[in-house]
């Protein structure tokens, strides 16, 4: 071992570094896939009588060698900052102690000896021709609890990767030295199915180029990144850095171009995975480590323009409270933890976050409920939650009323709980009592309705099939209508829109009836500026057809793109043509029609045209 000639005489066997442990003692244990295995795995099996009342410190643990049932033997304390993955049973079962902080403060608590650390056990690269090693796939408070310790021992592993940037420790920096017999912690490729597959298909369709991202473990995260491969210029920072991240880095999709800290580089503290990512890792400058001091800070988050926290969560009730997941499978998710990237996005200019679950759990139960009141880990900030998503799509939650987040929500969960929520929202009296619902419509919603056009001055439209939580947005609509334009769409001066009329108009039965609306603004919500449907006549291959457009956004090209998309969805379904009424003022309506590239028949009667507008008749005459 050439490269590890200038520290023989520092090399010890496990069982002659414990020996320098006295009862009483704080070791601080490497984080995660950083842990020192070899190490730790032998004071586990030790019997020696100076390894009692010990404790050990680590910030996130993995459950590898400091498993649940050795601290049974009250031999060992762990002392952890974090409650989820194995720690998360310890902590319940009264054998762990969870010391509650933000994720970015634990170095200042480490610094300034509240938390004493007498030794250091930490897994390292073996040194370079310079006497530098690497700390490889973990930095958190590593260097913080090194320059505490009296006794610094570094375990020399030579399948870790060497990562750049505050990574560096000298070889004068250690006490004594161990090589590891044991390979690094490695963690499987998460498998997705279709439901989260369609979770991350809809998390990334709200997901702008040159964003920056944060991720974490699961199937979520792994769906979510195979769907951003085809963004531009997305920017990492990120917590824990895994194998999904490394193939959207080597998509070309992340470039970190708008950052405004570490630009240029994905930063992270740890990362988690396959050998196939350590090995990508290794020497690779793309990728930035630094302290939870850093990736951690919602300070420096912010700094990042939109940043986009997406937030893996457990259930979620009608009024947007949300509680997390405990316990494995959680990693960096605890309120703590998610509170330092909440306040990241919500700092960050045009950031956002996104909580995403499932509809139901893995019996079938709806992740949507009336109160998360009796689930532990939630999250407090509620009122300040960005977006939600599920398999089913994503809203918005910013300015909406309770019962208008309860009318989305419901909107987003499974088809087969929607009436069940509604009766319940309405018992709570959280929706109106006569609120409409037509559950055997709740499979038949099109979702596949989903295109974006972009019209004059650049204005941007997302299309979509309408949904019953479009009530107030329709209503306001209606309200910005000219006297004229109110006339023309309803051949009657009406003045208001209440909840009881407007309620039978977002309520489609998609048997028959398809209403498609185009948004502008923000993801998720938006604003309500035109809407077009068709109704397909009883007995009949026709279908009769009403658009409109809101007064401001007129002769811009909307109305004949509505139109012509309404054809080409009345033609996917089957339908023969259209038939209308439009008043013979309304030139503006007749002129979308004769752009829609089939055939238009005008009868005039007591001023009104009655309309035919047949698909197949090339040779009719307008």
């Amino acid at each position: 071992m050439e490269e590890l000639s200038e520290i023989r005489n520092r090399i010890a066997t496990p069982d002659e570094i414990l020996k320098k442990i006295t009862p009483g003692m704080n070791i601080f244990i490497g984080t995660g896939v950083a842990e020192p295995r070899t190490l730790v795995k032998h004071l586990m099996k030790s019997g020696a009588e100076n390894l009692r009342d010990l404790e050990l410190s680590q910030l996130v643990s993995l459950g590898d060698a400091i498993a649940v049932n050795e601290l049974h033997h009250r031999k060992y304390r762990l002392k952890t900052f974090f409650s989820g993955w194995e720690s998360d049973e310890a902590i319940t079962e009264g054998l762990a102690d969870l010391i509650p902080s933000r994720y970015y403060e634990i170095p200042r608590v480490i610094e300034s000896r509240r938390i004493p650390i007498d030794a250091a056990f930490v897994q390292i690269t073996p040194p370079d021709d310079a006497g530098y090693c690497s700390l490889g796939l973990s930095i958190d408070v590593a260097r913080q609890a090194m320059e505490q310790a009296s006794l610094v021992v570094g375990e020399i592993n030579r399948l870790i990767p060497r990562t750049y940037g505050d990574t560096l420790a000298h070889i004068s920096d250690f006490d004594l030295f161990t090589e590891a017999a044991d390979p690094p912690i490695y963690f499987d490729r998460w498998p997705v199915d279709e439901i989260y597959d369609q979770i991350g298909a809809n998390v990334a369709g709200v997901i702008e180029d040159g964003s920056c991202i944060a991720f974490s473990i699961g199937p979520l995260f792994e769906a979510l990144s195979r769907h951003l491969v085809h963004k531009r210029h997305l920017g990492i920072h990120t917590p824990f850095f895994f194998d999904n991240l490394m193939e959207l880095v080597k998509s070309g999709a992340v470039t970190n171009r708008y950052k405004d800290i570490y630009r240029g580089k994905s930063l992270t503290a740890y990362a988690i995975g396959t050998p196939a990512l350590y090995k990508w890792l290794d020497k690779n400058p793309l990728v930035e480590f630094q302290g939870i001091d850093k990736v951690f800070n919602p300070m420096k988050i912010a700094l990042n323009p939109r940043f986009v926290a997406v937030l893996p969560a457990r259930k979620v009730d009608l009024s947007g409270r949300i509680a997390l997941h405990t316990g494995k499978g959680n990693v960096g998710t605890g309120p703590g933890e998610v509170l330092d990237f909440f306040y990241g996005a919500l700092f960050s200019r045009g950031g956002r976050t996104i909580f995403a679950l499932p509809s139901r759990n893995r019996e079938g139960k709806s992740n949507i409920l009336t109160s998360v009141k009796n689930f532990p880990n939630q999250f407090g900030m509620w009122d300040a939650v960005h977006m939600l998503a599920t398999e089913y799509g994503v809203i918005s939650l910013k300015g909406r009323t309770v019962r208008e987040r309860a009318q989305a929500l419901i909107d987003i969960a499974h088809p087969d709980d929607r009436a069940e929520l509604v009766g319940l929202a309405k018992e709570r009296h959280i929706l109106y009592p006569d609120q409409i619902f037509l559950p055997e419509t709740g499979h038949l919603y099109p979702a596949e309705i989903a295109v974006g056009e972009t019209f004059r001055n650049g204005l941007a439209v997302r299309f979509r099939a309408i949904r019953p939580s479009d009530e107030e947005e329709m209503r306001r609509l209606f309200y910005r209508f000219s006297e004229q334009a109110v006339y023309y769409r309803y051949f009657t001066q009406y003045r208001t829109m209440p909840h009881c009329r407007i309620q039978e108009y977002v309520n489609a039965d998609y048997r028959r009836v398809l209403s498609v609306v185009g948004l502008i603004g923000e993801p998720g919500q938006g604003r309500i500026i035109a809407e077009g449907r068709f109704v397909r006549a009883q007995d009949s291959t026709y279908a009769e057809i009403a658009c409109t457009v809101d007064d401001a956004y007129q002769r811009m090209g909307i109305g004949t793109f509505l139109y012509k998309l309404l054809i080409r969805l009345a033609k996917e379904r089957g339908i023969s043509g259209f038939t209308g009424e439009v008043l013979m003022q309304n030139r503006g309506i007749m002129k979308v029609l004769e752009k829609g590239d089939v055939p238009v028949r005008a009868e005039l009667k007591h001023g009104i045209y009655h309309l035919t507008i047949p698909f197949g008749d090339a040779d009719a005459g307008a």
